[in-house]
């Protein structure tokens, strides 16, 4: 029995997995899209084939985790643009191993690169002025009276 081509597994990823099974998002699907439209240029310049040609086998453990160092040193992303391509590649690698058994300990080789932490930001809260200042700014919703004219701009000490 011959093993899935990385292209076929790659395409049915997009449209048995992501589409119909997970029915993911466009925003999730345009995501990964753009993940491993970088993932294969950068591996085809590494291993010198087409993006037709590659196998299962070339997207080593090494080679994600240059792709990954590439993102950051080259294009400048953060470690939030990274985990989230690394998110991708772990989605793919989860469907590769259910699908394709021969390949599970790559896979979980795969699984095994971490994510970056990040600091998170701290949400700022308005203070006691600032929300003084926009609780007296007139509210620009028509109002209407008991005799049907609507007023615009009315404060909300004269509503």
């Amino acid at each position: 029995m011959m093993a899935t081509s990385f292209p076929a597994l790659l395409q049915r990823f997009f449209t048995d997995r992501l589409l119909q099974q997970r029915q993911a998002s466009p925003h999730t699907i345009a995501g990964y899209r753009d993940t491993f439209r970088l993932l294969l240029r950068f591996t085809t310049k590494r291993v010198g084939r087409a993006p037709s040609a590659l196998t299962v086998e070339d997207f080593t453990p090494i080679l994600i985790s240059e792709f990954l160092d590439h993102l950051e040193r080259v294009r400048g992303n953060g470690n939030r643009t990274r985990n989230a391509r690394l998110a991708a590649i772990h989605a793919f690698a989860h469907y590769v191993a259910l699908n394709e058994p021969a390949h599970a300990l790559l896979c979980q080789r795969l699984l095994a690169i971490p994510s970056r932490r990040f600091e998170r930001k701290v949400v700022q809260f308005l203070s006691a002025d600032e929300m003084n200042a926009l609780l007296t700014i007139p509210d620009p919703t028509p109002r209407r009276l008991p005799n049907g004219t609507a007023r615009v701009g009315v404060d909300r000490s004269e509503a």
